[in-house]
Order: C-alpha cells, then sequence, then structure tokens
C-alpha cells in the first residue's frame, strides 16, 4: 500500500469522484488505504459557488460535488477535488512545510501515522507514548508540539495534543446538593482527625474514595478507590447514592483479599461528603466481629483538592466516557476494562512505571490478580470510547 500520491493518482481520484465511486473502490484501484484517500479530498478540496449553508453529503465522503447530478442548481456551499489544484498544493507543502526541521519525508510520514493512531484513536497521552518510543523518536516532547503547531505533520494538529476533559472540581447542584451527609457523623472523621492519626501511625496507607457520575437521571455510577503509595484506582458499576452498594464493595473485598491484606490496604479512606458515604460505621467494622478495620476521614466541604489525587484520575475515565453520557449501559466487564488500561498509562510523576506496576510491587502480583487487574501492553493501552464497544 503506498503512502504517497502522485500527480497520476490524483488525476485518477478526480475522474473517479466524477463516476461516483465508492471510498474502497477508488483506494482498491489506487492501491492505497482509504483513510489516505478520504484525508486527500477533504485537505485539498477547493470551495466553488454557493450562498447557503454546507450540503450535508459533503461532511462525509465524498466530501465533494464533482459526481453530484444536482450541483449546476444546488445553491447550497459547493466543494471539488481538482488535481492540479491539489498537486499544487502538495508541491508547495513538500517545499516549504519542512523549513527548519531535521526529519526526512519519510520519516514524517510514517511518524504522522504513528501518532494519529495513538492521539486520536486511542487517545492515549503524550508522556506515555513518548516513554515507548523514546529510543527510537529522534525529537523531545517540546520539539513535538512545536512540529505539530507549525502544520509539519499532516494529521495531526494542536487540539489532539489538549487533554480532551481538563479537570474542573466537580459542581454540586440541584438533586446532589439536598443529600449531603448530617455533619454529626463527621465527628471525630475530619482531616484534621486524620492527619492527628498520622503523626501517630506515620506508615499508614491512604486510600482515596469517591464516585464519578454520568447524567443526572443515571441509576449506576462508579465508585472508584485510588491508592495514593501507587496511584492505583480501582473502579466498581454501584447503584448511585446508595450506601448499601459501598458497603457491599468493601465486604467483597474483605472475602477477595482476606484479613490481614485487607486491613493493611484500607487502614485509611478519605472521602468526601457525599450521600453514598454517609454510613461509615458499614464501611469501618468487620460485620461478622465488630473488629475495626479501616478508619474513614471525610474532607472539608467543597474541598475537592484534598483528594486531589482521584479527582486527577478521574480525567482518564472522561477521556474514554465524556460527560452527559449515561452509564446505565456500563457492564462490570466495560469497568474492568476501563480500570485496566487506566492502571496501565505511565505516569511521568512515578519515572515512567504505571500503577500497576507499583501496586503489583507493593502488594504481588497474588492481589492483583484477586482484584481483577491486568496489564496492557503499552502499545495497546485505548483511553477512546472504542474500548466500550470492542
Amino acid at each position: 500500500m503506498k503512502k504517497r500520491l502522485t500527480i497520476e493518482d490524483r488525476i485518477l481520484i478526480e475522474n473517479l469522484l466524477k463516476l461516483n465511486y465508492k471510498l474502497k473502490d477508488i483506494s482498491s484501484v489506487i492501491e492505497c488505504e482509504s483513510s489516505t484517500i478520504s484525508r486527500e479530498i477533504k485537505k485539498r478540496r477547493i470551495t466553488g459557488k454557493g450562498i447557503y449553508k454546507e450540503c450535508e453529503k459533503t461532511k462525509r465522503f465524498p466530501f465533494v460535488c464533482n459526481g453530484c447530478s444536482n450541483k449546476t442548481y444546488c445553491r447550497k456551499k459547493k466543494y471539488y477535488y481538482n488535481y492540479s489544484k491539489a498537486q499544487e498544493n502538495y508541491n508547495y507543502i513538500l517545499k516549504y512545510s519542512r523549513t527548519g526541521i531535521d526529519m526526512s519525508l519519510d520519516e514524517l510520514y510514517y511518524w504522522d501515522e504513528y501518532f494519529k493512531d495513538r492521539l486520536k484513536n486511542k487517545n492515549q497521552p503524550v508522556t506515555h507514548i513518548f516513554k515507548i518510543i523514546e529510543n527510537t523518536f529522534p525529537k523531545s516532547i517540546p520539539t513535538f508540539y512545536r512540529y505539530i503547531h507549525n502544520g509539519h505533520f499532516p494529521s495531526l494538529n494542536d487540539e489532539m495534543l489538549a487533554r480532551a476533559y481538563s479537570y474542573k472540581p466537580r459542581k454540586r447542584t440541584g438533586e446532589e446538593n439536598k443529600i449531603r451527609i448530617d455533619n454529626s457523623i463527621r465527628k471525630g472523621r475530619t482531616i484534621d482527625n486524620m492527619k492527628a492519626y498520622l503523626e501517630i501511625h506515620h506508615n499508614a496507607n491512604i486510600v482515596e474514595m469517591d464516585t464519578v457520575i454520568g447524567k443526572q437521571e443515571d441509576k449506576k455510577c462508579i465508585m472508584t478507590l485510588y491508592f495514593r503509595n501507587s496511584k492505583l484506582m480501582l473502579m466498581f458499576l454501584i447503584d448511585k447514592y446508595k450506601t448499601k452498594a459501598v458497603s457491599d464493595v468493601f465486604k467483597k473485598l474483605r472475602k477477595q483479599l482476606g484479613y490481614d491484606l485487607f486491613k493493611k490496604m484500607f487502614e485509611i479512606i478519605l472521602t468526601d461528603n457525599g450521600w453514598e458515604f454517609s454510613k461509615p460505621n458499614e464501611i469501618e467494622f468487620d460485620y461478622n466481629t465488630g473488629e475495626k478495620l479501616i478508619n474513614v476521614f471525610y474532607c472539608n466541604p467543597y474541598s475537592s483538592w484534598e483528594k486531589g489525587g482521584i479527582e486527577r484520575n478521574h480525567e482518564f475515565i472522561r477521556y474514554i466516557i465524556p460527560k452527559g453520557i449515561t452509564f446505565d449501559q456500563l457492564t462490570n466487564k466495560n469497568v474492568i476494562d476501563m480500570m485496566n488500561n487506566i492502571n496501565s498509562v505511565k505516569r511521568k510523576s512515578m519515572e515512567y512505571k504505571t500503577p500497576y506496576e507499583l501496586f503489583k510491587n507493593i502488594y504481588g502480583e497474588n492481589c492483583t490478580k484477586k482484584l481483577h487487574l491486568t496489564p496492557i501492553k503499552q502499545d495497546e493501552v485505548d483511553l477512546s470510547y472504542k474500548l466500550l464497544i470492542k
């Protein structure tokens, strides 16, 4: 399959568009990927006459009006593919776009396709990608950013580099405001109480707890547990705003992990003031013996920064499922797949180790198996919505 088109290929594209050939047929005739043809037409089409809004047909293949039988009378905005103009544009870019960069055209096309797959198709963070290719890609991250900003990579743009869903503290409006916990429950469990506890128990493990919601009317949500010592995040699909659903998660974890390991891992739980966390006794105490195994502490109201690790980690969930998409269609398998891909992302703050690797070093491989934790190959990490429909 060829990666670069010649003038003869462009002549063929124009003629086949006039004959209303399908995309796969054009790519078959020219012997290149369909994405190459699609990108060529969209990128090098020229604007024709038209005074009204764009035709819907130009928003998908063929993207142009070359083969439209109604183009003479249509008053909508028109686009055309012209081989000579396309070749002229190609020659111009070939001559000027690489000015000041130290990379051959073949290298440029290769890395363009490589980064497009990982940034656009899999939503992988740039730092994660660069750690994988640190010995093969000849440029630094700042240089890579500059090349994209200056338009040197044909398929990449600045929008791909921006975090699709930047962190914002969760707004609590309407229903959420009405179902916050009774302040009496916070007695002895404030953030100041936690600090006092840590002055005595210096090595106590801290786990941050929260929930992530899809639509306000959803019946399901995702409960998350974030281990500060490794940045690993456990995820569970539960009934929204149900205290029993939260306590059931801990009952299940106690059963899976065993007494000693469970007590070691969950010595401190730090959470917010949501209704689902309003029965700390059901989390703290063994439901058979009555022994206290966990110490639950609460952040100050509207102070999500006090558990900033889990809040930042939620960004990865939003990479996969943007805000406003329902969680009610999710399955337990979906949530486990998301969890394992998120925990397989390399983190610059941990010397490019993954949360899974650090967690495994601390608690052992047997523990990871009990929690359904599986490492994802670095090149296969997927933080896009496609992960849920595989």
